[in-house]
């Protein structure tokens, strides 16, 4: 019954459609006219095959082209795949058809983001993400990467294998007629597969979670605020307290070398993409050397056109923990681990579970369809979960160029000249749209308005993740693991390790960039001074093992004290606030006897750590006053309260209310008054988005009350008390008017949802919203505002002593029919886990078997 529901919340959703559709998370954009929709209700091609398509699978026998030898594929009751492959070869041909099987648009989506081809499936309003992804040269790098992988590398056999398994199941797919239904509302059908695809996706990936915008924020306060100001608000170290994982001593040694870019010139067609690709010299500059006034043009431009992007292709915010403790902490006597990476919560979701064995192989955890490896499990001797480092990645260059010498840049004390590429964009609809990349040494010339600005991102280097990946999931202790992560570059990752020896460490692999003049939080000079002169050695990157603590943790906050020598970012952006480590640390630090249930505790936690050190001067501000009825029952609510941000608790709505009127009610007037142009630059408002306000007015509010920020322009002195009391009777105010009613009704699952949005954007295809608990700074985190769509996408936990589970709020299906669509999201909601099981132990509750044949 629920399943025929699902399918009629599908048909009604596809008519609810009408002539257009968004895609969502991934593209997020208007698809334009859609082919006629009698095509999609064709009763042998159309919806109702895709239906039927969405059946579970039953014990059967499947010819599978390329295979070496036959495959046995076993499901179990929630969708999880077990592959068992008498070769490595077959584990990743299997691997892939498995992906293409479940997730095929999803995965062709998400190589046409980072490869430009939006447009050729929805048009013209494609373009603009379409143009700055080929800027940015996701696809480029993909291509080099591929390039340089030997004959015999690990990594190239896998990705050649696994690009067999994706086209075997496409052909398939198209023979029979049954390719996901949004194929045919957009009317196209996937080209096959290449190895640069998938490369591509890997680039997503490490786009999402490293390209920030970071230094034109900064251009833009110090144009406004001044730069003393803006520095003193928005400081590189923070100046609340912290917990780094590495507390030191450290060690400061030359710079080790980078990886090159990506060449200039590139062969006139590239693999894996339909454009044509050739580079030549670029015609008349239309960029001039400008006095710093000028800058605030081009940051505008550049901040104006990046907004074309999808909203996860770009950096925000911080996400992730992971943690390990040592045996001498656990019931078991055994290391224990945990893991769950915040990212966008989409249906389908990111991830696709898998179980796999061949000869060098024993695996299980979680993969991203599109790719031959997992990014988060454990192999038969060692567990391993990531976390964002939030180290800056990205910096911008102000190119010195002259009217008078066209197609040229002046570098390292000379004239260049500048390279370009040539790029024709299909468009459905239209006619192919001419793109011309110009390139300086530092990179990408994103625009001439004003003065020539540039990007270096390190994602866009070549780097041997896929190696490293497998290496990984071949690794059998933590020399062998750390031996792998030394070729790590992008994203910087936070690697925690335990393994069945009793051992657990923690590894910040990645390139760190080291800037040797300037601000690099600040578009720099591209004349030569403040080029990238290395990366911080793989010996002094942040990274402990068996620490005397006996715990590791990770949730974006900053790694290393102060006393670190080496510049790995700032307070905005760049790093967490540090509420969620230090909830971290303290449990575990506190923690003994721990068992899976303790770590899952944790991981659901939503005590809010800022709340509880604000909370008490609040109280202590308001003693005395004269508080109307309503103020007064707050103020009781708060007093009692014990900083969970439960779903149904009244004080977390005060508080949450209370700290977004203290941060407008401390920094809005400054705001306004050196006119910070949020408006052309939304990631600017005040905010809890904004990490260093909220360090900034912890610290004052604990430590300096009287600091000069809380008087506003032009009036009568304040005090952090005085600021406190002003928003506390603003807060009230607020939720009476928003909510009515007695204090204690102004449960947070009022305000405050978590929702799962569908890719398609067809609200029927979604989950949510729904009243949730938690916030931003918990470690259940929820992410994206009042309503998030950001938060834990799988929680997995390890117990070498007594077994491994995990969840993830989605299913392994993308097609809304099946009964794996979304079937997982009611256990993630109430804390619940499944196991994980390797191929051997995969015997309970196995629902069918596929037996693969060549």
């Amino acid at each position: 019954m629920r399943r025929r529901r699902r399918i009629g919340r599908w048909v009604n959703g596809l008519c609810a459609a009408g002539a257009t559709l968004v895609l969502g998370d991934l593209a997020a954009f208007g698809g334009g006219p859609l082919p006629p929709l009698g095509s999609a209700f064709n009763p042998g091609t159309g919806v109702w095959t895709a239906a039927k398509d969405a059946e579970l699978p039953r014990d059967t026998s499947l010819r599978v082209p390329g295979l070496q030898q036959p495959v046995q594929v076993k499901f179990d009751a929630n969708g999880t795949a077990y592959i068992d492959a008498k070769t490595d070869h077959d584990l990743f041909l299997a691997l892939g058809y498995l992906h293409a099987k479940n997730r095929l648009f999803q995965m062709d989506l998400m190589r046409r983001q980072g490869e430009g081809r939006l447009a050729e499936i929805v048009g013209a309003k494609a373009l603009p993400s379409d143009e700055l992804e080929l800027q940015l040269g996701l696809l480029r790098t993909a291509q080099q990467e591929w390039n340089q992988m030997g004959p015999g590398s690990p990594a190239r056999q896998a990705l050649l294998a696994y690009t067999d398994g994706v086209n075997a199941c496409i052909g398939e797919e198209k023979r029979n007629g049954t390719l996901p239904m949004m194929f045919k509302l957009l009317g196209y059908e996937p080209k096959p597969w290449t190895p640069v695809d998938t490369l591509v996706i890997q680039g997503d990936m490490t786009q999402t979670l490293d390209f920030t915008t970071t230094p034109l924020d900064y251009a833009l306060l110090v144009q406004s605020l001044g730069y003393d100001r803006t520095m003193a608000w928005f400081p590189v170290q923070p100046p609340n307290a912290q917990n780094p994982y590495d507390p030191g001593p450290y060690r400061k040694d030359p710079p080790a070398p980078m990886e090159q870019p990506v060449p200039a010139v590139l062969p006139a067609t590239m693999q894996g993409t339909s454009f044509k690709a050739a580079s030549r010299q670029i015609g008349p500059s239309q960029g001039r050397w400008a006095p710093p006034a000028a800058d605030t043009a081009a940051v505008l431009d550049v901040l104006e056109r990046l907004r074309n992007l999808p909203p996860a292709a770009i950096h925000r915010g911080s996400n992730s923990n992971n943690w390990a403790v040592d045996g001498t902490k656990t019931a078991s006597g055994k290391p224990m681990l945990a893991g769950d990476p915040h990212l966008n919560q989409t249906l389908p979701a990111i991830w696709y579970q898998v179980a796999a064995r061949s000869p060098s192989y024993d695996f299980s955890g979680v993969s991203i369809p599109g790719t031959p490896v997992v990014l988060i499990g454990k192999n038969q001797h060692i567990a391993w979960s990531l976390t964002n480092v939030q180290n800056q990645a990205t910096f911008f260059y102000q190119e010195k160029t002259d009217p008078s010498r066209p197609n040229q840049y002046f570098w390292n004390g000379a004239w260049r000249d500048m390279q370009a590429l040539e790029y024709d964009i299909p468009v459905k609809g239209g006619k192919p749209e001419h793109l011309t990349v110009p390139l300086t040494v530092h990179g990408p010339v994103l625009t001439t308005k004003g003065q020539t600005l540039s990007v270096e991102w390190i994602g866009a280097l070549p780097s041997p993740d896929m190696e490293v990946l497998l290496g990984i999931l071949r690794a059998q202790n933590f020399t062998e693991f750390r031996d792998a992560l030394k070729d790590w570059h992008a994203p910087s990752q936070n690697f925690v390790y335990a393994d069945d020896q009793g051992n657990i460490g923690l590894i910040s692999a990645g390139y760190y960039p080291i800037i040797p003049k300037g601000d690099p939080w600040l578009p720099l000079p591209g004349t030569g001074e403040s080029d990238i002169a290395g990366t911080i050695p793989f010996d002094d990157i942040p990274q402990v093992y068996n620490p005397p603590t006996h715990v590791v943790f990770s949730a974006n906050q900053r790694e290393v004290g102060p006393g670190y020598p080496y510049y790995i970012g700032t307070t905005l952006d760049f790093f967490d606030a540090g509420y969620r480590a230090s909830r971290i640390a303290d449990t575990l630090a506190k923690g003994n006897r721990m068992t899976m249930k303790d770590f899952e505790a944790l991981q659901n936690d939503t005590h809010d750590v800022l709340a509880m050190r604000i909370v008490p001067k609040l109280l202590a501000a308001l003693t005395g006053q004269k508080l109307s009825a309503e103020e007064q029952g707050a103020q009781r609510l708060l007093a009692a309260w014990d900083g969970n941000m439960a779903v149904d608790s009244a004080a977390a709505s005060v508080w949450w209310t209370f700290w977004n009127h203290y941060l407008s009610d401390t920094f809005q007037p400054w705001w306004d008054a050196a006119h910070v142009p949020v408006d052309q630059d939304p990631d600017l408002a005040v905010g809890p988005e904004l990490t260093s306000l909220n360090q900034d007015l912890e610290a004052w509010t604990l430590n300096d009350p009287d600091n000069p920020a809380f008087t506003a322009p032009g009036r009568a002195h304040r005090t952090a008390q005085d600021v406190m009391r002003q928003a506390f009777s603003e807060a009230v105010a607020d939720l009476s008017k928003q909510l009515g009613g007695e204090p204690a009704s102004w449960t947070w699952g009022k305000l405050h949802a978590r929702q799962f949005p569908s890719l398609a954007q067809i609200p029927e295809l979604g989950y949510g919203p729904r009243p949730s608990g938690g916030d931003r700074w918990t470690v259940d985190a929820a992410s994206g505002g009042l309503v998030s769509t950001a938060g834990p996408s799988w929680r997995f936990i390890v117990d070498w002593g007594t077994g491994v589970e995990g969840v993830y709020p989605g299913g392994q299906s993308e097609n809304p029919a099946s009964p794996w669509y979304d079937n997982e999201i009611p256990l993630w909601w109430d804390g619940r886990y499944l196991p994980v099981w390797h191929v051997a132990d995969a015997g309970p509750g196995i629902q069918a078997t596929w037996r693969l044949s060549p």
